[in-house]
């Protein structure tokens, strides 16, 4: 089974951008001239395309196995979260938002735990 998550946008150069940082490089394959797609992991993906009356309505969660390395990665490329907590059982979570106000988080296991799954 594949997985392809998307996120409606209403901006495809502002939006490719955002997620070109976000995501640490360019898309996977561009689809049509309203579409890019990045490959998360094997079978997994995470797809924009220009749907204006759609935008900002999007929350998706990557669970990585490197939290803080992800997150310093995409501090590098100039996108902080805007919110970072960690709950009561240990899990962290960072929230971004695009452009849009979509919601992209990343969630990491407890300190010392491993994670279930992976990007």
């Amino acid at each position: 089974m594949d997985l392809f998550a998307g996120v409606s946008v209403r901006d495809y150069d502002v939006a490719l951008a955002w997620y070109q940082k976000l995501l640490g490089g360019p898309p996977s394959f561009l689809p049509n001239d309203v579409e890019a797609v990045w490959e998360l992991g094997e079978h997994r993906f995470l797809y924009i395309e220009v749907v204006p009356e759609h935008a900002g309505h999007a929350q998706h969660t990557l669970f990585v196995e490197d939290f803080e390395g992800t997150l310093k990665g995409i501090a590098e490329r100039g996108l902080e979260p805007a919110v970072r907590e960690t709950y009561e059982n240990g899990v962290r979570h960072a929230t971004f938002f695009d452009p849009d106000g979509n919601e992209v988080s990343y969630g990491g296991a407890p300190v010392g735990q491993g994670s279930r799954s992976a990007r």
